[in-house]
């Protein structure tokens, strides 16, 4: 594709998810607003004591309508499948269905956000021992979906170095396969830690989907360029709703999948290196815990008044609003520092 033909096609697809997102919206969470799938707040920590200032903190969110993120993945879905009947069964070429672009994606993000579907499912009406699916559950099936993608990435696209900026690929060989696991469950689990308040994890994903739309196009890879559009046109949809005060929450079912898509594509641009500061936040949010439990731990004593660092704001008094629009902030700059290096670094012509 030309440039300006390229770049319209990115636009319209963008835009197209934008409005049939805002536009079921409303119909979708009157659906859950019928049918009660509204959260259930936590009633303990990661450590398995009671979670009492969260409680404090978030008691007046029960029953907000959960699972929003199957509109976005949802509506994803249906664009990226819509435009391939068209492209098969008319004139029109607009398929942005592809193999070594959108296949890998596309499924990652279907087949976790129906994993987080279940899991606030289970939320919802109670079930298991933590008001879902657990833990361990979850981490299984994200682990065998990360095995799938790192075969397929591995074996059939050839994929066995890491590209380091302003350096050049380093060989890893077989490592890659569990590199990528480790990526993909990092960045679906530090997305999951960060959707804590209204419109915090949604519109750092539009600033991480659009950053990365951004690479994929300067490196000629239209479709992947045209699908990390089409995410963040559906996550800002959803974000129109999910401001302070939320009219329906993302829930695992988004945070997950959309956390995991997230990795697919760092990998798949090969980019890994730029995605701790294109997801800055998301990093910070998942240290901000790991600090937290082992210092509980080993020294007896917590760091922050609650983990992650979001809460930590909260408690200390931030409003809502001030806590995402600040981390909005941060992670719109550090996005800004992560291109910056992954474009000059990477060489592309």
């Amino acid at each position: 594709m030309e440039h300006v033909p390229s770049l319209i096609f990115i636009f319209a697809f963008s835009a197209l998810t934008f409005l049939i997102a805002f536009l079921l919206t409303p119909a979708f969470t009157a659906f859950l607003y019928r049918n009660k799938l509204g959260k259930q707040i936590r009633e303990t920590a990661v450590d398995g004591k009671e979670a009492v200032l969260f409680r404090q903190l978030h008691i007046k969110k029960t029953g907000t309508p959960t699972m929003g993120g199957i509109l976005v993945w949802g509506v994803v879905a249906l664009v990226t499948f819509g435009s391939y009947f068209l492209n098969e069964f008319t004139d029109l070429e607009i398929s942005i269905w592809n193999r070594g672009q959108t296949y890998l994606p596309l499924f990652t993000l279907v087949a976790t956000g129906i994993l987080g579907a279940i899991d606030d499912y289970f939320n919802i009406r109670g079930i298991g021992k933590e008001k879902g699916l657990g833990f361990r559950p979850k981490l299984f099936w994200l682990t065998l979906f990360a095995s799938l993608g790192a075969w397929w990435f591995y074996s059939k696209l050839g994929y066995d170095s890491i590209h380091l900026p302003g350096i050049g690929d380093f060989l890893v060989g077989w490592w890659y396969i569990p590199i990528f696991i480790f990526i993909i469950i990092s960045s679906a689990n530090a997305v999951n830690i960060t959707d804590g308040l209204d419109g915090l994890a949604g519109g750092l994903l539009v600033i991480a989907f659009g950053s990365f739309a951004i690479i994929a196009y300067v490196k000629g890879l239209i479709l992947l360029a045209t699908f990390c559009a089409m995410t963040g046109g559906a996550l800002t949809a959803f974000l129109w709703f999910n401001i302070p005060p939320a009219r329906f929450i993302m829930g695992d079912t988004g945070a997950l999948s959309l956390g995991a898509t997230l990795g697919v594509v760092a990998m798949l641009l090969n980019s890994v290196i730029v995605l701790p500061l294109i997801g800055f936040v998301f990093v910070i949010e998942t240290l901000s815990c790991i600090v937290q439990l082992l210092s509980k731990k080993y020294l007896g004593r917590k760091v922050f008044h609650i983990a992650p660092i979001h809460h930590h704001f909260e408690h200390l008094g931030w409003p809502e609003y001030k806590v995402t629009m600040r981390f909005w902030i941060v992670g719109g700059v550090m996005a800004i520092l992560g291109l910056i290096i992954g474009l000059i670094g990477m060489g592309v012509s």
